[in-house]
């Protein structure tokens, strides 16, 4: 059984965020999951029917720190703004699948990592000057004055993308789940989106929530 590590948020973030955490174990990841296929394309249509509130808290959160979210955009956002183009959700695998679901449909930017190449603790805190990880799929991702998530061995995430040291694959049971929410965000609806989320993780990989 997977012992989750210890995840606390750096003072310096604590007005800002407040981070929605799940550890999941056993979980089966597949290429393709065709399960998957129609509640998706439900969700998309969903979303351009009736497109979500708009989570200007968000966007503030990034504001707060310095950064521009126009610039450099949550990931909830880029994922709402590709699929009200008329183009379909990303299909990466099945776990990967069922966060960007939930991030769609919460309008809050997830961060997806897989627990067997998390060294250490993880914290969440602002990335010093010249902090930099290789992205997925992506050249270097400068952290230096962002919202970040690190371990032992250094940055390895945030809102807006993640690093290829911690991405999920068919070859992940282990995962962490992170809900970057602003600190604004009832920690109520925070409650429901955990739960929703691991609900589906269950259904669809299998993934059990410790």
């Amino acid at each position: 059984m997977l012992t989750p590590m210890t995840f606390t948020v750096a003072p310096e973030l604590e007005s800002i965020v407040r981070p929605g955490v799940l550890w999941l174990e056993r979980a089966t990841v597949a290429d393709a999951d065709s399960r998957l296929d129609a509640p998706l394309a439900a969700a998309e249509t969903a979303v351009r029917a009736h497109p979500p509130e708009d989570m200007a808290a968000v966007r503030t959160m990034y504001k707060r720190v310095g950064i521009d979210p126009t610039k450099r955009r949550p990931s909830s956002e880029a994922l709402l703004r590709r699929v009200r183009k008329g183009e379909p959700l990303p299909r990466i695998n099945s776990m990967v699948d069922v966060c960007n679901w939930c991030s769609l449909e919460f309008q809050l930017p997830y961060g997806l990592y897989d627990a067997a190449h998390i060294q250490g603790d993880v914290v969440l805190r602002l990335g010093r000057p010249g902090e930099a990880y290789a992205g997925i799929r992506k050249d270097d991702v400068h952290v230096g004055g962002r919202i970040t998530l690190a371990d032992a061995a250094g940055p390895f995430g945030n809102p807006t993308s993640d690093s290829a040291r911690t991405m999920v694959t068919t070859a992940t049971t282990r995962a962490l789940v992170v809900v970057f929410a602003p600190v604004e965000l009832d920690t109520r609806h925070l409650a429901h989106v955990l739960d929703v989320t691991a609900q589906r993780m269950g259904a669809f990989t299998g993934a059990v929530r410790l």
